[in-house]
């Protein structure tokens, strides 16, 4: 069947014999737009109606059973249920974290995702995590109190960024966090449980008025690796309970109670994403977590099994489609708010992002885990500072000191990477650690090769502050984190108000986001059923919200 002048065909078995559709016949729309803006109508039924030589779609009007003699002219060919975006992921998600959509933004270091940015998705009812990582505790203390008094009910999150070379600053975090009942952390980079993590979720365990257990801090542990999901998704550590324990960190109630809970309440997959990453591809890591999550939930059987959700590569809604597709309870972005108006990055930073193409990424040394060899991705286009980054690792693989370091190759360090002279900058490493970790210091002193490190770690962290404050004169050295998706995000976007970074705002970037997947998952539906849908009809495109 085949309506001409819409390009919509129906290969199916012929009409809903059983079912009949009634309603006004003028709220049919056989013309192109006016069919799209039905598909699009997603809080609403979808009912397709025909006869020998057209179709037409309509929102309006009710199914009733055929009595098998009806005369119609409008014959029911297909119908789709409404499908508005919250129903797209786990309803438990909505249910646990107070949240309107199955949907998250991730936390970016040094306040990139800021107050401004959690309290905006916030308010939207879409759950954000501050990036406390690579901020000093009365930073952190700032944010949390201004978070929780323009989100009194929530929903907000906080990071807590492992910090194997800092452990002390992992517990000032903790110690925050417990202080000022913050109920949701974001837990990233962990390679392995430390008590600081555990004590967080073990201290906030009790029984209800039924006798049964609650869990009042919750954790949404960032995950790319098998190894690293099985222990959120196994009880804390017994030796790390016995520590807290004898430390009187917990009670022995809670240590008792830790023994039946995972110690994550969500676990979101992490492929190729901006920062820390893996580059794992999401298509098959995220299968993986969520088979391992079944695995161990048949084992420790616990009351509400573990929520998996998916993050990198998430830019566009047919990425987002495809992670609940593949079984995602929520999604997670995070390149594409980086460059929202919200984001607390520079201008300069913003437009690079808002230009840049899926494969404008590269990887390089992360600062905070620099002598393990660790690494983030980061955006190449616009800047030198991957390429600098790297140079700087070679050398502190291939040298045991500073002044190993041939004459010539010192002096291009001076001139043009740190564009001042290396003892002023070891000057401003002592007055930084001597104040955040002295044990740094102590370290240094002893190595020499730990001091190269130090020195050398103060280029990417500059790097980052350069590009989130808009250090005027140092754009070639900006270190922008930034995975794939945003190249996506911004190929999606091309031509449309989106464009530009101005009228990029979170909490529309996240709606515009889902809306595009939920209308797509309609279309999906409509295709197995036997419609046949042109072009026209299957793009999405970001429209300007009347609301």
């Amino acid at each position: 069947m085949t309506l001409h002048d819409n390009g919509l065909r129906f290969l199916g078995n012929g009409s809903l014999a059983t079912q009949v559709w009634e309603g006004p016949a003028a709220s049919i729309a056989f013309d192109a737009a006016g069919i799209k803006e039905k598909l699009l109508a997603l809080d609403q039924p979808c009912y397709f109606v025909g006869d020998a030589t057209r179709i037409g779609v309509t929102n309006a009007g009710q199914l009733r059973c055929s009595t098998g003699h009806e005369m119609k002219p409008e014959q029911l060919l297909l119908a789709v249920p409404p499908l508005p975006p919250q129903r797209l992921g786990d309803p438990a998600f909505l249910a646990a974290h107070g949240a309107r959509y199955p949907y998250m933004t991730g936390s970016m270091a040094h306040a990139i995702s800021g107050e401004d940015l959690v309290i905006a998705l916030g308010k939207a009812g879409i759950l954000a995590s501050f990036g406390a990582g690579g901020l000093a505790p009365a930073r952190v203390e700032t944010a949390i109190r201004r978070i929780q008094a323009a989100l009194p009910q929530g929903p907000y999150a906080f990071n807590l960024l492992h910090s194997p070379g800092e452990p002390a600053l992992e517990e000032h975090t903790v110690n925050l966090y417990l202080k000022y009942g913050v109920t949701t952390v974001e837990a990233a980079a962990f390679i392995a449980l430390t008590p600081a993590i555990v004590r967080y979720r073990v201290a906030g365990l009790g029984l209800d008025a039924a006798g049964q257990i609650e869990i009042q801090n919750r954790v949404m542990a960032k995950v790319s690796r098998r190894e690293v999901a099985t222990r959120f998704l196994q009880p804390p550590p017994a030796k790390i309970i016995r520590q807290l324990r004898e430390q009187n960190l917990i009670t022995e109630l809670q240590a008792t109670l830790a023994e039946k809970i995972p110690m994550a309440d969500d676990i979101t997959v992490e492929a190729d994403s901006g920062g820390h990453t893996d580059n794992r591809p999401l298509v098959c890591i995220l299968p993986s977590i969520i088979a391992l999550r079944d695995e161990l939930q048949e084992q420790y059987d616990y009351p509400q099994p573990v929520r998996i959700g998916a993050a990198g590569g998430i830019g566009t809604p047919s990425a987002v489609l495809g992670a609940f597709m593949m079984g995602a309870a929520y999604v997670m972005t995070g390149s594409v708010n980086h460059a929202c108006v919200e984001a607390g990055a520079s201008q300069h930073t913003k437009k690079l992002l808002s230009q840049a193409a899926t494969t404008d990424v590269m990887m390089a040394p992360a600062a905070d885990m620099f002598e393990m060899g660790v690494q983030v991705q980061v955006l190449k286009r616009g800047t030198l500072f991957p390429m600098r980054a790297r140079k700087l690792f070679e050398l502190y693989k291939t040298y045991a000191s500073l002044e190993d370091i041939p004459a010539a190759e010192r002096e291009k360090l001076e001139q043009r990477t740190f564009q001042r002279s290396l003892e002023s900058v070891w000057e401003e490493c002592v007055a930084f650690f001597g104040e955040r970790d002295p044990a740094q210091l102590a370290k240094a002193a002893r190595d020499p090769r730990r001091k190269m490190a130090l020195i050398f770690r103060w280029y990417l962290g500059r790097a980052a502050y350069w590009s989130i404050t808009g250090e005027k004169g140092r754009e070639a050295d900006y270190q922008i984190w930034c995975g794939p998706a945003m190249g996506a995000f911004n190929d999606w976007t091309r031509g449309s108000y989106l464009a530009e970074p101005g009228n990029r705002h979170v909490a529309d970037v996240a709606q515009q986001l889902l809306t595009g997947a939920a209308f797509l998952y309609r279309l999906q539906s409509l295709k197995l059923a036997g419609l046949q849908i042109p072009a026209y009809y299957r793009q999405y495109r970001p429209v300007v919200s009347s609301q």
